[in-house]
C-alpha cells in the first residue's frame, strides 16, 4: 500500500518530544515532494526548496499543537556532530516542532527510536513506490 502526505498528517499527534519523520530512498525518489506536498497541506505557503545546501529550513505552521515544521536534508552531512552543531538537540526536545528528514541514513545515531520511517522507491519513470516502515 502506498503511503500519502495526508496519510501521513492524519497519523500525527504531537508527544514528549518533537515529531521526527525519516524520509529515505535514492536521488529523485521523491522526499522532497513528499515534503512539499506535507507543508502545502499544512499550510505552508512559501516555496518548499530542498534545503541541500542549507541543510535545515523552518516554516511556521499550526496543526495539532505543531507550530514549526523543520525540513532537513542531511545528504551533505558527513557526521552526526554537523547536525548536533545546527541545534538538532534543541529542536528535537521542542514537542511543537514536526521534523522531516532526508537521508537519515547518514545520522543513523541521532534519529529517535520512535522515528516515522517513510521509505521512496523508484517503479519506474513515472511511479514511486511511498511506504512506512509499521
Amino acid at each position: 500500500m502506498n503511503f500519502s502526505p495526508q496519510d501521513l498528517i492524519e497519523s500525527l499527534t504531537p508527544g514528549n518530544q518533537a515529531t521526527v519523520v525519516a524520509l529515505q530512498g535514492e536521488l529523485g525518489a521523491g522526499k522532497t515532494t513528499f515534503t512539499q506536498e506535507v507543508g502545502k497541506i499544512l499550510g505552508v505557503e512559501e516555496n518548499m526548496h530542498s534545503p541541500t545546501f542549507v541543510i535545515e529550513k523552518i516554516y511556521a505552521i499550526d496543526y495539532k499543537g505543531f507550530k514549526k515544521l523543520i525540513h532537513i536534508d542531511a545528504y551533505r552531512i558527513e557526521k552526526e556532530s554537523e547536525l548536533l552543531h545546527l541545534g538538532w538537540e534543541e529542536i528535537i526536545k521542542d514537542k511543537e516542532n514536526l521534523i522531516l528528514i532526508e537521508w537519515p541514513e547518514r545520522v543513523p545515531g541521532i534519529i529517535p527510536s520512535d522515528a516515522k520511517k517513510i521509505f521512496f522507491k523508484h517503479v519506474d519513470e513515472n511511479t514511486r513506490e511511498i511506504k512506512i516502515e509499521s
